[in-house]
């Protein structure tokens, strides 16, 4: 069963992301006390808004309510690029929270689950086909799948799958009319896109049946230069043209944004 979609407004991108930042904290501790919980997953996300996010729960006076021994972090989407480029939204996230937790002491490097780097040397990267492209991604893709299985089991599901929301009205690398968008094999968790219309051009992503398997998928977008995608994606539904509008989860379905990005819809 699907959940149903809610939309919640916050005054302003810095409230938005101290909210999604409370959320995510209080979430994370009170899965933590089911009896017989080990661990809880999230997917965290890149970009203006998720790197917000980020930096805010790294800042919480809450952050210590969580045990990080027990939290596992994914990527539901990523530059297919050098481990170590900016580009790459696990830089980012590692920057703005994960490597204080590891120095700390209070998370390891093995629950920190990054999507596959781009290994080869640049000059094959700049010399590369469309074929060997292709070929790159789909081994990546396949690590990538292998992994969750590993840890999640056959029908891997996250308890948090956290993306942002592109004025396009993308999320993850699931771009407007791209054959990824409306791929529903649910044996198929991960993709590559090697034509992404916003560069890089090479990357992987989470497929729509791999995000709706998550128990609480949340859409972050803020300001108004996303509330035409705000609003198609959360009040459109398996549209090609607004890939977010295939968003689903099983128990919470969140578009989480600031007035300005909500203001068509609410």
């Amino acid at each position: 069963m699907t959940a149903h979609r809610r939309i919640i407004a916050y005054p302003t991108p810095e409230l938005m992301a101290d909210a999604v930042a409370e959320r995510t904290l209080l979430t994370l501790s009170g899965l933590l006390a089911e009896p017989g919980r080990d661990r809880v997953d999230i997917a965290v996300t890149g970009g203006t808004d998720g790197t917000a996010i980020l930096r805010a729960i790294a800042g919480s006076e809450l952050l210590d309510i969580v045990d990080w021994s027990h939290v596992h972090v994914w990527w539901g989407d990523e530059r297919f690029v050098a481990a170590d480029s900016p580009e790459r939204n696990a830089v980012g996230a590692r920057e703005a929270l994960l490597d204080g937790l590891v120095e700390a002491g209070r998370m390891t490097e093995a629950q920190i689950h990054e999507m596959p780097a781009d290994r080869r040397p640049a000059s094959a990267v700049a010399a590369a086909s469309a074929d060997e492209n292709a070929e790159a991604l789909a081994a990546a893709a396949a690590d990538y799948q292998r992994e969750l299985v590993a840890e999640l089991g056959d029908r891997p599901s996250l308890d948090i799958a956290m993306f942002g929301l592109g004025p396009d009205g993308h999320f993850a690398s699931l771009f407007p009319d791209l054959p990824q968008v409306t791929m529903d094999d649910p044996s198929v968790l991960v993709t590559g896109v090697a034509d992404s219309p916003k560069l890089p051009p090479l990357r992987l992503t989470f497929t729509v049946p791999m995000i709706a398997n998550s128990e609480r998928t949340w859409i972050c977008a803020s300001r108004e230069k996303k509330a035409d995608a705000v609003a198609v994606t959360f009040l459109g539904h398996a549209d090609p043209h607004a890939p977010a509008s295939f968003a689903a989860a099983r128990t919470d379905l969140l578009w989480l944004t600031d007035r300005a990005a909500a203001s068509l819809v609410c």
